[in-house]
């Protein structure tokens, strides 16, 4: 991987826009090389290229393939070492102003305003002797069924994750997306049993996501639920798939799924209103989306592989501190949890901090 990391490298010090990203269960990284500085927005997802967009849906850029270097990297598995066990230390703080946080959410349900809603936080983590490249690494062999990328623009800064959960799916005419909700932390036991509150929530999210694309495919079919293991974490998951029309808009289908109750909530404006008027940061990329968009297309059809961006951090540091070990001081880590009538706040802080070690584990 030195050879692929150093081409890349040479390119960030160049302060130009770049993305590597590893698709779940596969053994090659692919690579888009912007050539030049400029940030391209997406009109309407026609476009083909890499493609990154916010939570609030207002930012929506993309590396075009037509003004980039795009390479594919095949890799061998590799080593790495089992998490240790270790002891976690927060600020007494940062849990008290989120389990006010969730109390509040969990009043405003009480008083109707909605049904659910995605509370989140953010973390200043401290990084062990690690470039950013590194720390790519570590995600793409600890995270062998997870969308792991690394995405860099001058103008927008840096992003990575390793995310469980694909926004849609679109190939020969079949749109096949996911419900992902209820997490819990495996201890190693075969079964794996759900509480009411985790199942109601996942299941507010398949409602959610079924009753949108009856309206834009035809013969949506539903799985039943069944638990799903990302890293360490499990999750409640429903796979939907559905047939696309000629008349089928990508840009409708993305306008009415994002943000999902997954990372929002339900009723999803109502919810979004809340997050923004109380979370007190910007979410920015976090929850957001990202993946390929109409790539090495010849039939003339679109097609998409976008993924909803969790289980990521934030990196806000020079070019040159981000490729020397001992100069990378720190990332921004960010991790939510559902919130329903049923929550409680101390749990939900507890999910945060399982949450925050699929991030932590590679630092």
């Amino acid at each position: 991987m030195e050879e692929m990391i150093q081409k890349v490298q040479d390119h960030l010090l160049d302060k130009l826009p770049f993305v590597l990203y590893r698709k779940p269960n596969q053994k090659e990284i692919t690579g888009y090389l912007q050539l030049e500085d400029t940030l391209f927005s997406i009109n309407d997802f026609t476009e083909k290229g890499f493609i990154i967009s916010s939570f609030d849906g207002l930012n929506t850029y993309y590396i075009p393939e037509e003004k980039a270097e795009k390479f594919q990297w095949k890799y061998q598995e590799s080593f790495i070492q089992k998490e240790e066990k270790s002891l976690l230390f927060f600020e007494s703080k940062d849990e008290e102003v989120f389990v006010s946080l969730v109390s509040k959410g969990v009043q405003a349900i009480n008083n109707k305003e909605f049904e659910k809603v995605v509370l989140s936080r953010n973390e200043i983590v401290a990084v062990g002797n690690k470039s950013v490249f590194e720390i790519y690494e570590s995600l793409v062999y600890s995270y062998p069924t997870a969308f792991v990328y690394c995405f860099y623009h001058p103008k927008i800064g840096t992003w990575l994750g390793a995310t469980p959960e694909l926004l849609l799916n679109v190939k020969e005419d079949v749109l096949k997306t996911i419900s992902l909700a209820g997490t819990q932390k495996d201890v190693g036991t075969p079964a794996v049993y759900w509480q009411n509150k985790e199942i109601e929530e996942q299941q507010f999210v398949t409602d959610f996501i079924v009753s949108k694309l009856k309206n834009e495919l035809e013969s949506v079919s539903v799985s039943k639920p069944y638990s799903y293991q990302a890293g360490s974490l499990w999750h409640i998951r429903t796979d939907i798939s559905g047939r696309i029309t000629p008349e089928t808009s990508f840009k409708k289908i993305i306008q009415v799924l994002h943000p999902t109750p997954a990372v929002c909530g339900l009723p999803k404006e109502s919810a979004k209103k809340f997050i923004i008027e109380n979370e007190n940061y910007d979410r920015e990329f976090y929850t957001g989306f990202l993946g390929e968009l109409n790539c090495d297309v010849d039939s003339g059809q679109q097609n998409a592989d976008l993924y909803v961006n969790l289980r990521c951090m934030q990196i806000k540091a020079n070019e040159q501190d981000m490729v020397i070990k001992q100069s990378l001081k720190q990332v921004h880590l960010y991790m939510g949890c559902g919130v329903t009538k049923d929550s409680i706040p101390e749990k939900e802080w507890e999910e945060s901090v399982n949450k925050s070690m699929t991030m932590k584990k590679v630092l």
